[in-house]
């Protein structure tokens, strides 16, 4: 009887550890330019690569990294943002969405 309680028990383990490191890995994923969110807002990588005749609002010095919306420290290359559930724009990223932080 102990023998099947411990297998019980390392399978509820391996269990319990794939699903954290499934939701961990998907949590980490980089948001896709060509994503069909990202392609709406206007989002690329790079600031720089932004079309100013497309996006006139559009500043050099906006970034995702001091946006009011980046979930991320702003040293950091990737985080997280509300508009893309999930996924990690870059921290020299830009979108229409864009807010300075206040």
């Amino acid at each position: 009887m102990k023998n099947s309680n411990r297998r019980v028990f390392i399978c509820q383990a391996i269990t319990a550890s794939s699903a954290v490191l499934a939701t961990q890995a998907m949590a980490q994923a980089k948001l896709d330019e060509k994503d069909a969110q990202a392609v709406s807002l206007g989002y690329l990588h790079d600031t720089t690569k932004v079309d100013g005749k497309k996006y006139p609002k559009h500043a050099a010095a906006q970034k995702c990294n001091n946006c009011a919306l980046y979930a991320g420290k702003p040293t950091d290359a990737w985080g997280g943002c509300p508009l893309f559930a999930g996924k990690q724009v870059a921290g020299n990223g830009w979108c229409t969405a864009y807010a300075k932080k206040g």
